[in-house]
């Protein structure tokens, strides 16, 4: 069995998107439009010249009829939920038409009143029943009033012809607003799908974006304060050990400590402002990675090659950290007689870090046990460069970062 057309305020449920549709907006207009057509049929029905008084009369309490058998059925499907009975429209049509036709038959101009019943065999039927429907009111009554009255053969022709024009415009006109609706339904169901997929993008943009954020904040914060804290654990075993023996070597580190706790506040500062590394605030790519040099122990040593000039901000800092990084990794896994060297080469179109100590090396091929080296990859990635970690046992370790300066 064909699904019933839901012509009216189903139609926004199909929608789902944004509005109502124009349908559901003028039912109230379509309801004035059927009693216009009401109102007018029987006026012509009861100023017609034929048939007499009693026949008008009889013709139009039979259209009456019509008006409580709508407000009791025809409505409520008209505007029903998706899903209602099919067989409750096709009942309703049944009736009206059965109203209608011994009216039509006993006077012509009752006819009129299919401009009322037309519209709604489209709107409660599908297509092909509802232009089925719309033959039987357009041209049985021709043929009842011919049996009726027995009028001449030009009489029944006009009729004819004016019933098949009528069937044609309904028809035709019928036709066309339901596949106008059926377009509208899709499009208004794209529309939805549209709105959910793009419901769904933005909420995976957010959470990427939020996985994106935590993961820069992991990276900072291991990169800075937990740098800062390791080096500050890392120096205080060291006094422990100095006092007794090596006073002047455990006020040194002493320093060491007091440095590195004020670079540790500053990067904390920088870290909730937003805004650039402390050791890039108001200096160069170079004087970062000198003062970033001296603080390690022993100090590394630093040099600079090509044309030093400001870079994009966000290759300093890649530049710096991934710097950073590889010292901190030194002076925890290198060993205490290790010595580090910095090189850092501007080329006219890529910028190399390269971090070398003379430590007790690794295998690169093991997976790395920490975030570091994970997250000195990632930061070369994000911005187009590489990373490479060359090492062996008991043969230090290299650690070269390429950046494309555009």
């Amino acid at each position: 069995m064909e699904e019933p057309p839901r012509r009216l305020s189903a139609f926004a449920e199909a929608a789902g998107a944004r509005e109502s549709h124009v349908w559901d907006r003028a039912f109230g207009p379509w309801i004035l439009y059927f009693a216009v057509v009401w109102v007018a049929t029987a006026a012509f029905v009861l100023g017609a010249d034929f048939p007499a008084l009693p026949y008008r009369v009889l013709a139009v309490s039979l259209l009456a009829l019509l008006v409580p058998w709508f407000l009791r059925a025809g409505r409520p499907l008209l505007v029903q939920v998706p899903g209602a009975e099919p067989r409750s429209s096709a009942r309703y049509l049944g009736v009206a038409l059965a109203l209608f036709l011994p009216a039509a038959s006993l006077v012509g101009e009752t006819r009129l009143i299919t401009f009322a019943l037309a519209p709604q065999c489209f709107m409660l039927l599908p297509l092909r029943r509802a232009i089925g429907a719309v033959g039987l009111v357009s041209l049985l009554p021709v043929a009842g009033w011919a049996l009726v009255w027995r009028p001449e053969g030009s009489h029944v022709f006009v009729s004819a012809i004016s019933a098949l024009v009528t069937f044609a415009f309904s028809a035709f006109f019928g036709a066309w607003t339901v596949r106008i609706i059926e377009q509208s339904e899709g499009r208004a169901s794209l529309i939805a799908e549209l709105d959910a997929s793009r419901e769904e993008v933005a909420r995976l943009s957010a959470e990427r974006g939020a996985h994106a954020e935590r993961e820069r904040m992991s990276r900072e914060i291991h990169d800075t304060l937990a740098q800062g804290f390791t080096s500050l654990l890392m120096l205080v075993q060291a006094v422990q050990s100095e006092l007794d023996t090596d006073p002047e070597r455990a006020r040194h580190h002493l320093e060491l400590m007091a440095v590195t706790a004020r670079q540790n506040l500053a990067e904390a500062r920088a870290l909730v402002a937003g805004g650039a590394p402390a050791d890039l605030d108001g200096g160069s790519l170079p004087d970062a990675v000198r003062r970033l040099a001296a603080r390690h122990d022993p100090p590394a040593a630093v040099s600079v090659t090509g044309e030093v000039r400001p870079l994009a901000a966000v290759l300093e800092v890649v530049a710096l950290r991934s710097c950073q990084e590889s010292l901190s990794n030194a002076a925890k896994h290198a060993g205490p007689r290790a010595r580090c060297a910095v090189s850092l080469a501007y080329g006219s179109s890529e910028l190399t870090l390269t971090v070398r100590d003379t430590g007790r090396g690794f295998d690169p091929a093991a997976p790395a046990p920490g975030y570091g080296l994970r997250g000195l990859f990632a930061r070369a990635a994000e911005v187009g460069g590489t990373a490479a970690v060359d090492s062996a046992a008991s043969a230090g370790t290299t650690v070269t970062v390429t950046l494309p300066i555009r």
